[in-house]
Order: C-alpha cells, then structure tokens, then sequence
C-alpha cells in the first residue's frame, strides 16, 4: 500500500496554514494554498495512525475479547475550532496532538489499567511517550472521563523516517465512559451546541456532569469535581435535569426518526472494507456511507477533504472518516452517527428509578 508522504512543508509554513485558515481577514488565494497544506500535514498522519492502532488491538485482544478499537483523522473543521480556542495560548497547527488518533474501548476499568501498566508503562515501546493524560483518576469539570496518551513517532525502518516525529493520540476508556462520550456527542448534535468544547447550555452541562459521576460511582472511580458525594442526592439532580429537559424522550425521539442503513453497511463487509466516509445530513436524517479496501486509503482522504470543503461552514452536516474492522465495529464506536443512545438510556432509567 502507498501511504501519503509529507510534502515538504516547515513547521513555519504549516502553522501559519492554521494562522491563515482562522483568519477571517485572509484572501481567498491565502486560504486556498493553506487549506492544501492542511490537508498534507493531516493525511501523513494516516501511517503512525495505523501503526498505533494495530499495536492497540494486539495488546487490547489479549485483556479483552469483547474489545472495541477504531481510528480517526481529526476533522478539519475539528482542527479550525480548536486552533480558534487556543489562539491565545502556544499551541498552533503543528504541535496539535491529536490529528491523528485511535481509541481502544474495554469493559471496565480494570483492564483499561491492565493494558497501560502492562503494555504502555512496563513494556519496552520504542515511540517516545510525550503525555499522559489521566482523566480517570482527575475527571474533566465538564465529566470527561478517560486515559489519553500522547505518543511521538519513531523509527529506523527505511522509507519511513519521515513519519518521524508526528504525534498520534491514544485513548483507552470503559465502555461506561464510551456511552457517556457518545451521548454527549449525540446530543451536541442535535441540539447545535458545543457541548464537547465546554461551549454549550448550562443545563445540559450540568447534566452531563452529573451523570458521568453517577458513572463513576459504579466503576468506583473519583467523581466530578462540584457534583454531589452522596449517591441520593446526586441520582435526585440527575432525575430533575432528565424531567427538566425531557432527555429520554429526545434520545428516544432522535433515535426512531432517523433512517439507519444496516443493512447497506452489513454488505459491505463482504467486500474487505476498512475504511467508512460518513456523511451526516442532520435536516434531511439521512446517513450517507462511502466505504473502502485497505488499497483505497488515498482515495478516501481524498473524497474525505472534498466532502468537508462541499461543508465547509454548514452546521447541518457532519463528515467523518474512520478505521473500522466491521460495520458492526463501526456503529459501536461512533453510536452517535446511527443514533445508539440506547445502553446510555438503560443505565439512565436505572439512575432515575433508584429514588
């Protein structure tokens, strides 16, 4: 397989590909060049990615066999929001650290500790370990809860050197912390609120607060920081913001009214299909899949940067490309693109039946 090989491009230039596509006094000529630049330093991230994510699945399948692993390259509309959110501090385009990423999803949080003491912490890895982010035992104030570890690229192998030095994100989280991400996407969807960037309705982040430390609660993990130590008192909060904003009747609601296409993706995995450009159209509550072999990865970040430029600055669509080994892998990882709230709601109506 050709993977994509970096263009040439100093760190210079691709920060300010980021400074100018942000920019809202750039010209258009500006920004065509900048988006092109873009696109490169994104899509050489694609080999480490992979790189990762397959060392993740070896390791995850030995803990876990009803583990999830997936891959993804950070949307460019994802990469513009967050470069506007930290203009004022020192991170720009180059030093991103999520670009590209995978995420291994396991049972509990035991193995989820399993895999990086004995796989990440005690094992030789001959990638240079940049961070470890341990939203696990330090929740986010928003309820964030999972195990980020940022990895720089490294090797010997000859025609790939090049790769070297990119940084890839990994996380590890609990299938309870996986639910509480997916709703919280689902929900910022529908609702258009950038719930996942701190940015949305004080109700709604509350709630979602809340119950990640009703989550905790049962994986005996540390709570949220601000919500309630006593378990009546936060499952009767969780109980008035559900009545409050009626979240079980929306999920539900979200759920029935958008056309699912299973049985167009159960084909295609007969065809060795590993990697699926969704498109989300959020009016018309249409799904739109795209798929293709491990030989037409360029063609996909191709079709992926072409989609997200037909997009640009449409609310009403999402576009995503990801790595999966299955559809059924797919719909589990990225719920929210096929309305799965479901298991979120079963432990929801638990919560709210207790008291």
């Amino acid at each position: 397989m050709t993977w994509v090989k970096p263009k040439g491009h100093s760190k210079s230039r691709i920060n300010w590909a980021g400074d100018v596509l942000i920019n809202t006094e750039s010209t258009e000529e500006e920004k065509i060049l900048a988006i092109e630049i873009l696109d490169n330093w994104r899509a050489i991230h694609s080999y480490p990615m992979h790189i990762f994510k397959k060392r993740l699945k070896e390791k995850s399948r030995l803990l876990d066999k009803n583990l999830l692993t997936v891959q993804r390259l950070k949307r460019v509309t994802a990469i513009l929001n967050k470069l506007k959110r930290t203009q004022t501090s020192t991170m720009n385009l180059s030093q991103m650290q999520d670009i590209g990423g995978c995420r291994a999803v396991l049972s509990n949080v035991a193995l989820v500790r399993d895999l990086h003491e004995k796989y990440y912490l005690k094992e030789n890895f001959k990638h240079k370990k940049m961070k470890t982010q341990d939203y696990i035992s330090n929740p986010k104030n928003d309820g964030y809860r999972s195990l980020h570890l940022i990895y720089k690229y490294n090797t010997d192998r000859k025609g790939k050197k090049y790769y070297n030095g990119l940084l890839i994100e990994i996380q590890i989280r609990s299938r309870l912390q996986h639910l509480w991400a997916t709703a919280v996407e689902t929900v910022g969807f529908f609702t258009r609120q950038a719930i996942k960037s701190n940015e949305g309705h004080p109700d709604w982040a509350e709630f979602f607060k809340l119950i990640s430390s009703a989550f905790a609660k049962m994986e005996n993990c540390p709570y949220v920081p601000d919500t309630p130590q006593d378990e009546k008192e936060l499952y009767t909060k969780i109980k008035e913001k559900e009545k409050a904003l009626k979240i079980i009747d929306k999920l539900k609601a979200w759920t029935n009214t958008m056309r699912l296409l299973d049985e167009k993706i159960k084909a295609k995995d007969k065809h060795k299909v590993e990697f699926f450009l969704l498109e989300l159209d959020i009016v018309g509550r249409k799904l739109g899949i795209l798929t293709y072999t491990k030989e037409q990865e360029q063609k996909a970040i191709d079709d992926y940067s072409a989609l997200e430029k037909r997009h640009s600055g449409a609310k009403d669509y999402d576009v995503v490309l990801v790595g999966a080994d299955t559809s059924k892998d797919l719909k589990k990882a990225y719920p929210n693109y096929f309305l799965d709230t479901g298991d979120f709601l079963i432990y929801l109506q638990k919560i709210i039946n207790k008291y």
